[in-house]
């Protein structure tokens, strides 16, 4: 089935039978909800999501052995491991620890009959250096967009609804994050900033459609979400399918990558066609467009 028969199949929904504050309400409900979770977490750990060794300094080293994950774990009781990861198509694993002594780690862990291929590390001040790097540059290009979008559309109300929507679009995940058990990476703050592209791309593409293009509200609303949908849930399913690839290959990072945005674009389309949607109508029919 190619995508103009997607398209074509699309089903129209009745907006008509729902108010703004219906529209919106599930939208900023999850939002509130997200908001709370990081609150919540940062005050449990001074820190909104879990940074990885990338941003707090750790020692990563790579063994080979058949044992399992639990057998090394329990065999290396003596220091604390973050995490077990096994590489595709061997029989080696990548340790994971915040200690940064790398050479009493690879002692202990030969010690304890294993056989280390390969070592790293990471010193806290360097991660700490990184962490901000990337905080900034999410914040950048955050910050660039918005002011990109204020310069598109010059009108406060769909401006300020795309950002609403990309803002929420970023926060869900980085909640789900915290639940989920996934750690702050470089990884993962790039899938970040790639949402941040999504969120903007449907959100810009159905404020075009309804501010500058001919026909009714509705008719505007529904030539893009056949357009914007269609595209979301491509998107969406990609990403799923690489999840569940790189889980079962056991690729290293694209798990997370894939996870967070999969993540990211379900929020999309409920930002995109519940709030955004619903401040557009407002906008339209009750603000100063009228």
């Amino acid at each position: 089935m190619s995508v103009a028969d997607i398209e074509d199949r699309f089903p129209e929904i009745d907006y008509e039978k729902y108010s703004n504050r219906q529209l919106a309400a599930i939208p900023l409900a999850v939002l509130a909800l997200a908001l709370l979770i990081i609150a919540g977490w940062y005050v449990m750990t001074g820190a909104p999501v879990t940074p990885g060794i990338t941003f707090t300094g750790g020692t990563e080293v790579q063994i080979e052995t058949t044992d399992s994950q639990s057998e090394i774990r329990s065999s290396l009781s003596g220091f604390e491991i973050d995490s077990i990861q096994p590489v595709a198509g061997s029989d080696r694993y990548i340790l994971t620890t915040q200690s940064t002594d790398t050479s009493l780690i690879e002692n202990q862990i030969s010690g304890a009959g294993y056989e280390v291929i390969s070592s790293s590390e990471t010193s806290a001040s360097f991660g700490s250096g990184a962490q901000q790097l990337a905080l900034i540059g999410v914040a950048v290009a955050f910050v660039g967009m918005s002011l990109l979008i204020f310069a598109l559309f010059r009108s406060f109300v769909p401006s300020i609804a795309v950002v609403i929507s990309a803002f929420s679009d970023i926060v869900i995940p980085v909640a789900l994050m915290n639940l989920f058990g996934i750690k702050l990476s470089l990884g993962t703050v790039a899938a970040l900033l790639m949402i941040i592209g999504y969120s903007v791309d449907s959100d810009v593409l159905l404020n075009n459609h309804i501010l500058r293009r001919r026909g009714s509200f509705y008719e505007s609303t529904y030539r893009a979400m056949r357009t914007g949908v269609t595209m979301t849930l491509t998107s969406l399913v990609a990403m799923a399918v690489m999840t569940v690839t790189a889980t079962l290959l056991r690729i290293p990072l694209l798990p997370d990558i894939g996870i967070i945005l999969v993540f990211g674009l379900a929020a999309d389309l409920m930002n995109t066609y519940m709030l955004n949607l619903s401040l557009l109508r407002w906008y339209k029919y009750e603000g100063v467009a009228r």
